[in-house]
């Protein structure tokens, strides 16, 4: 029997497009290699941070990773490789690092971090959801005085910041030394508990009669004329009227379709523990001069961190675990971390912090939904929207406007 819509990909993206789709009444099919339980978006510090913090390609991002590499503190590698594919892309993020692309993005981020905020809302209010759901700010912690000054000179809107000394900012992150500058509160932006927002969205979806395949590989797109006429899985076959591919990283389905989009994986790391409740950071918090993240949940912390680019090696690297935690107790005082789970995964990064959203250039029922980084459950309700709407409504790219101002395609 043929179905209506298969989702490719069981990560934040994948469910959010299955959610927004069953809410328009379509009979969705998410097929997903794993159990939902191990994926990327496990893995993700669950920041909500669309508001007022720079994407990745910012000004100044090449020299102040240059200048980490030096004092022995940069989040970000690049091994070694023949694969000039990874070459166009660092070529294409340095000439996005500029002041009026920082600006176009910033403005994105806004526009779809609002949609995804409000979204996140209504599941928790309407769909009766919970996962761990805050809208506290995010804490912009600064260990270098000059990158400190530079943004505390642009917060002049006491409604999205708040300035912090390093004395106020002790009571935010008690563990801190007096090696830290000071902080500042972006008001806007929140968090959740990403693998409690996966578990829920899962349940929900399969209440409302969304079909599941799990530990089930898409290995093979078929075509016939400009339609995908069928995929093969590691357990059957699938025809169906649209497919959407939300496989992250891993562009092989991609390249099927004849193309080479210009994303690469980067991997990062994230480190999940137990530690005394009066020590736990008060909200979300990103040190911004070493690229780590440090998020309060229910009952534990996750710390996440590094760039790694170039490699394919999924294993946790005991070297990658170590520099993390080494850079983050040149800034804090010894506390014990109990219960440790270390986890390392790839993201699909494109060089400008555009993801990759709506219809193939060559196939008419084939959608895509990937690109974004780090950015994952930032976007993922305002991600599954646009693609719902481009499949609904518009039914092609260029009369969709959220694909037109936010998607790689259009946004080169």
């Amino acid at each position: 029997m043929k179905k209506d819509i298969v989702v490719v990909g069981g990560g934040c993206i994948g469910l959010m497009t299955a959610y927004c789709l069953l809410k328009s009444g379509r009979d969705v099919t998410v097929i997903e290699k794993g159990n939902i339980t191990d994926g990327t978006s496990f893995g993700n510090a669950g920041l909500l941070s669309a508001f007022k913090k720079a994407p990745l390609s910012a000004p100044g991002a090449i020299f102040d990773t240059l200048k980490l590499m030096l004092k022995g503190e940069s989040p970000a590698s690049v091994h070694p490789t023949f694969d000039l594919h990874l070459y166009k892309w660092l070529l294409k993020f340095a000439a996005s690092t500029t002041e009026a692309r920082l600006k176009r993005t910033l403005a994105l981020f806004e526009r779809y971090g609002r949609i995804s905020l409000d979204m996140y809302e209504t599941m928790v209010k309407e769909d009766g959801m919970d996962f761990h759901f805050c809208k506290d700010g995010l804490l912009m912690i600064y260990t270098e005085q000059k990158t400190f000054d530079i943004k505390a000179a642009h917060c002049n809107n006491p409604d999205a910041y708040e300035i912090l000394s390093k004395e106020r900012t002790k009571e935010y992150m008690p563990i801190l030394n007096e090696k830290v500058i000071g902080s500042i509160l972006l008001k806007e932006n929140g968090h959740i508990d990403p693998g409690e927002f996966m578990i829920e969205l899962k349940k929900y979806l399969e209440g409302k009669g969304v079909e599941f395949l799990l530990n089930e590989e898409v290995t093979k797109l078929e075509f016939e004329g400009s339609k995908v006429s069928k995929i093969r899985t590691s357990k059957g076959v699938y025809e169906a009227e649209t497919f959407v591919l939300s496989t992250g990283a891993n562009d092989t389905l991609a390249k099927q379709a004849k193309n080479r989009f210009l994303m690469t994986p980067a991997k990062g790391y994230s480190i999940t523990f137990k530690m005394d409740d009066t020590l736990k950071p008060k909200t979300s918090s990103l040190f911004a001069d070493l690229f780590i993240a440090m998020t309060p949940r229910r009952n534990t912390v996750r710390m996440t961190s590094k760039l790694e680019l170039g490699t394919t090696n999924p294993d946790v690297v005991r070297k990658q675990i170590d520099s993390i935690n080494k850079n983050l107790s040149l800034y804090t005082n010894d506390f014990v971390k109990k219960d440790i789970v270390e986890w390392a995964g790839f993201r699909p990064l494109t060089p400008n912090d555009m993801p990759i959203l709506g219809y193939d250039e060559n196939y008419n029922n084939l959608v895509h939904a990937t690109g974004l980084g780090w950015l994952g459950i930032t976007f993922a309700p305002a991600i599954g929207k646009i693609i719902n709407d481009v499949i609904i409504i518009d039914k092609k790219n260029n009369t969709n406007a959220d694909v037109l101002l936010f998607s790689a395609f259009y946004q080169g």
